[in-house]
């Protein structure tokens, strides 16, 4: 013991002495890389409050537009917020997946909570936008705890919100696969399972949640092969729920590709071959491409930007040796880059929460230089400014009935 006490003030002395870092996100043990790559500016915890005033705001903008058309062109609620794939759950909900074509490209979830609203005499107009507003709360939440108050305040204020207010199933897969990854993340396997087993029920997304999750099992660090067997055992949880929707549509089709033959007649889901899709888009995107329909082109464009953007978001996540995460982007890039064309990717950004942390790091971003400070600030600002009246003109889209992605 004398012999150790001397050192102890020197060890000190040397310890102070050690030039400090930038702290990173403490990770748990156990945790992927994901937990550490990300400067601790960005996961602050608190901000619940302006989380909170964003949720307000972002949907009273949307609730605005709507009251608008309300008054100026005499639309009712149901009418606005009943286009599109709306009516294909409001089929399901009353009438189960033989009353039209096509309806087995839709997962049971959301038509089922329809259903349930109908029991209780809901209208599905009503129950599906209250669903979806709950739901967008929820997932607002844990991407405040995945990335901080400015990553949930960017995804309210997202260009395509709309579809988080109106009976889509984009916000409740979102609180479910958002939730799931915070799970995750802290270590707790059971709940991020069955979470995701709910995710499931909504969007095929669900199968892309798994994969990034069984990604980020075998990329933690510091953990056995036992753990890691162990969490890859409780994924059997939400892949049966994928499992049992396959069976119960061979059970009601008599195909086992009866997801895929729905999408493929009814969306042109298939195996393109990703620059022949990118072919496909280009004259979609031309000047006076659809003169007859107005916004078509427009949203083209928006779903090239969407593919582009959400290379850049892979990209970001490999350079941060954020492999789940990465994963999770990459697959369903890769998806909608086989379509015949680039469809559908707009709606899609909203489950890309990656994108979301990536928006809020750079816009937290914090330069040196005075000019590049002030130049910085400029930029934010404006891109937050165009980004909400992008949302607004996408409520138009939507309430209107013009094609909204």
């Amino acid at each position: 013991m004398t012999d150790s006490t001397p050192a102890a003030p020197a060890q000190a002395r040397k310890a102070r002495s050690r030039p400090t870092r930038a702290r990173r996100w403490p990770a748990p043990h156990g945790l992927p890389a994901f937990a550490t790559g990300l400067p601790e500016r960005l996961l602050a915890r608190g901000g619940g409050r302006a989380v909170v005033q964003a949720w307000l705001l972002s949907r009273g903008l949307i609730c605005l537009v709507a009251l608008l058309l309300a008054l100026t062109q005499q639309r009712t609620l149901t009418s606005m917020v009943s286009n599109w794939d709306v009516q294909h759950f409001s089929q399901l909900a009353q009438g189960g997946y033989l009353s039209a074509p096509n309806l087995m490209a839709f997962f049971p979830g959301l038509p089922g909570l329809l259903a349930l609203g109908l029991q209780l005499g809901i209208p599905v107009a009503v129950s599906g936008v209250v669903l979806s507003t709950i739901g967008s709360a929820f997932a607002a939440a844990a991407l405040a705890r995945l990335g901080g108050q400015w990553a949930a305040i960017a995804w309210l204020f997202a260009p395509t919100a709309v579809f988080t207010t109106v009976p889509y199933t984009e916000s409740l897969f979102c609180a479910a696969a958002f939730w799931a990854w915070d799970r995750a993340r802290s270590d707790r396997w059971l709940a991020a399972a069955c979470l995701t087993a709910l995710a499931c029920t909504l969007r095929v997304s669900g199968l892309f949640l798994i994969g990034a999750l069984f990604v980020m099992i075998i990329t933690t660090r510091k953990i056995g092969w036992s753990a890691r067997l162990r969490r890859t055992a409780l994924l059997i949880i939400p892949a049966s729920v994928l499992a049992a929707f396959v069976i119960f549509l061979y059970l009601l089709t008599g195909s086992w590709t009866a997801w895929f033959a729905a999408q493929e007649s009814g969306w042109a889901r298939g195996f393109t071959w990703p620059w022949q899709s990118f072919l496909n888009t280009l004259p979609a995107i031309e000047p006076g491409a659809y003169a007859d329909h107005p916004g078509w082109a427009e949203v083209f464009r928006f779903e090239m930007a969407s593919m582009a953007l959400g290379v850049v978001v892979t990209v970001w996540c490999l350079v941060r040796r954020l492999w789940a995460e990465a994963s999770w982007v990459a697959v369903q890039v890769l998806a909608f880059s086989m379509s015949y064309w680039f469809f559908s990717v707009n709606r899609a950004v909203l489950l890309w929460f990656p994108l979301w942390l990536m928006v809020a790091s750079w816009g937290t971003w914090q330069p040196r230089r005075a000019a590049l400070a002030i130049m910085h600030r400029v930029l934010v600002v404006t891109a937050f400014t165009l980004s909400v009246l992008i949302m607004l003109w996408w409520c138009w889209l939507f309430f209107t009935g013009h094609w909204a992605s």
